[in-house]
C-alpha cells in the first residue's frame, strides 16, 4: 500500500469520518472540520483528501440513497477502514508519546 503516513489534514479528515459515521459525506465533513478548526477549508480540498485517503485504503465509500432535499441525487458516504483505524491509532500513539516526554515545567512557565 502506497503512502501509509498521514499528514495533518488527512488526519483531520479521517477523524471527522470516524466521528460522523453515517453522516460522513463531503459537504458535512467540510462543515465539521471548519467548525472545529475555525478554518475556511473548501469543499474541493476535502473532496480531494477523501479520494486520496480512499486510494490509500484508509477509507471506504458507498452511495447512499437519493433524497428529495438533494433533488434526487445520492450522497457518497465514507467510512473508515481497518487500515484507516490503524493509521489513526498509530498517529495518536506517536503524539501521546511525544506529549509525555515534555517536562511539566515547559507549560507551567509564565
Amino acid at each position: 500500500m502506497k503512502g501509509t503516513n498521514l499528514g495533518e489534514f488527512e488526519e483531520l479528515v479521517l477523524l471527522a469520518v470516524a466521528a460522523m459515521q453515517e453522516e460522513a459525506y463531503s459537504l458535512a465533513i467540510t462543515e465539521e472540520i471548519n467548525k472545529i478548526t475555525k478554518r475556511n477549508i473548501t469543499f474541493g480540498v476535502v473532496h480531494s483528501a477523501l479520494d486520496r485517503l480512499e486510494k490509500k485504503g484508509f477509507l471506504k465509500s458507498e452511495m447512499g440513497g437519493a433524497t428529495k432535499a438533494r433533488g434526487g441525487r445520492r450522497k457518497r458516504i465514507f467510512s473508515i477502514s481497518p487500515v484507516g483505524k490503524e493509521a489513526l491509532l498509530k498517529a495518536k500513539d506517536q503524539r501521546d508519546q511525544l506529549w509525555e516526554m515534555i517536562p511539566d515545567f515547559v507549560f507551567n512557565q509564565s
